[in-house]
């Protein structure tokens, strides 16, 4: 057992490839950072200067391209400065801090999606009663809520895994994930497997409650022309953005179970698949699909470059 925790490097052995390749993906991965930052920022700047933009749908969009800013920046940085090095080692509390941020992100993500569907239930399902179901102070507090309950299923997982006392320091991953941790625990982890549980039911409700939305979606667009057309508008990105998020958490499961017998380039695509896509996509389909987005952006640029 390691004595002191706080003392521990842990040595991530994603990244065990040659410089030149190494070189090679510090470019790729570059150039994926800097597009991910500039499409998110182009887009809530976009909503946040245009006052016919302050309606729900496109401020709980802001929330979700601010999360992927964050998940993203939870990534990158860490892994552009390992491509470069010549050893990829994180201390204990830098890749605790990771952990808390990675995790937040894939929460808040999922929560955000989860109020997102509820919006668009009652838009499209209620459209007369929308405006005094979700005004404000509504909107406000749902994005309270979905940032603080984030935050606190991130602590207590984090909280289960600080107490545990260490045995190995090789985490076989380019970032730091709790459950990779966990296991290099030397002690009972009950707590930790039962807090799992606890958040599988919690994302199965949330899951639930998606799918009933949905289902009143569909049946409210198949009734009336202009419900479709709604449905087509909004719900089909925010559907995109849902199907390739969960494809994503699809990909880490698989990658955290059957990942050690793949190549390592693939190995380190599917562990970081959830960080890198759905916070660069996102932002991108949501700026094809919506109009009034679309058309402000293109007014922008054009403005700017004197069109």
């Amino acid at each position: 057992v390691m004595e002191n925790n706080s003392e521990v490097v842990f040595v991530l052995q994603g990244l065990n490839d040659s410089l030149t390749n190494r070189q090679m993906y510090f470019a790729v991965a570059l150039m994926s950072y800097l597009f991910t930052i500039f499409v998110n920022l182009t887009l809530i700047i976009t909503v946040c200067l245009e006052r016919t933009l302050h309606e729900p749908i496109y401020i709980f969009l802001c929330s979700l391209c601010v999360n992927g800013i964050c998940g993203a920046s939870s990534f990158y940085p860490k892994l552009l400065h390992g491509l470069l090095a010549d050893s990829n080692v994180i201390t204990y509390s830098g890749c605790l801090a990771q952990m808390f941020v990675v995790y937040c992100y894939v929460f808040c993500e999922f929560t955000s999606l989860t109020v997102m569907a509820y919006d668009r239930y009652l838009a499209i399902c209620k459209p007369l009663q929308y405006p005094m179901l979700m005004p404000v102070q509504r909107v406000a507090q749902m994005l309270l809520l979905t940032w603080c309950f984030s935050l606190l299923e991130t602590i207590i997982g984090v909280i289960l895994t600080v107490r545990l006392p260490l045995c190995r320091r090789h985490i076989n991953r380019i970032f730091c994930t709790n459950w990779e941790v966990v296991k290099l625990s030397c002690s009972d982890t009950t707590g930790n497997n039962i807090y799992g549980f606890v958040l599988i039911f919690t994302h199965t409700s949330q899951t639930g409650l998606i799918l009933v939305s949905y289902t009143h979606l569909v049946e409210a667009s198949l009734r009336l022309a202009s419900n479709r057309k709604k449905f087509i508008q909004t719900c089909v990105p925010h559907l995109t953005t849902l199907l390739i998020f969960v494809s994503s958490q699809v990909f880490d499961s698989v990658y955290s179970r059957y990942g050690g017998g793949t190549l390592q380039v693939l190995q380190n695509l599917l562990a970081a698949e959830f960080l890198v896509v759905p916070p660069l996509i996102n932002p991108i389909i949501y700026g094809i699909n919506l109009h009034q987005i679309r058309s402000r952006i293109i007014l922008n640029f054009s403005h700017k470059s004197g069109i």
